[in-house]
């Protein structure tokens, strides 16, 4: 579970180094963006993620907007500690039971093996059978260099390999649909004369 005093600094931690929370607790009174876009973005960012706000209004429009803004759990400032304790413990408790290694996020995308899934910023990406293995087989292989050859032997499972361009090609349907620019990879990268390597 991850918890913070503002959004902002949930956004900001790396959550492919420590995998992705089950609940975030947010502080509205941080200035900035709008507390709906703030929440938003995280709820993108993490499918399923439960959000819980603090906030100084007890107003009855406020609690009648929170569904619209996908917030799980409403805690009125000043509270006391125990009482904030229990929230947090409430929303893991409704939390999904995900596996973590049935996880592999990288940049704005997570990946879930279990349900063969892939989404980026909370959408879900459609990807074929071979790019999703193609996939797979990368992020077991995560910063290692690995030649066309040995991708058409464990993906494709060709025992002799002929001259195709089909791993270039599944490497570049990856990059259009999961870089950020795929014109400029940083995740999918091509080793010129051995293959590519994969950099979460």
């Amino acid at each position: 579970m991850a918890t913070a005093t503002s959004l902002a600094a949930t956004l900001d931690a790396p959550i492919s180094e420590v995998g992705p929370p089950s609940a975030v607790m947010v502080d509205l009174r941080h200035p900035g963006s709008s507390a709906c876009d703030h929440c938003k973005k995280v709820a993108n960012l993490i499918p399923s993620l439960l959000l819980a706000i603090l906030s100084a209004s007890s107003g009855v429009a406020d609690k009648v907007a929170l569904p619209k803004m996908g917030i799980d759990d409403y805690v009125i400032l000043p509270f006391d500690s125990l009482e904030l304790v229990a929230h947090l413990r409430a929303l893991v408790r409704r939390a999904p039971r995900v596996s973590p290694e049935n996880l592999y996020v990288f940049g704005d995308v997570m990946v879930d093996f279990a349900k063969a899934e892939v989404t980026r910023c909370g959408a879900k990406i459609t990807v074929t059978v071979k790019e999703f293995k193609t996939l797979e087989f990368f992020t077991k292989n995560a910063g290692r260099v690995i030649s066309r050859n040995e991708l058409l032997n464990k993906v494709w499972g060709y025992q002799n390999y002929p001259s195709t361009r089909t791993v270039d090609t599944h490497i570049q349907r990856l990059r259009q649909k999961l870089e950020s620019d795929p014109s400029r990879p940083s995740h999918f990268l091509t080793t010129r004369g051995m293959g590519y390597k994969f950099v979460p």
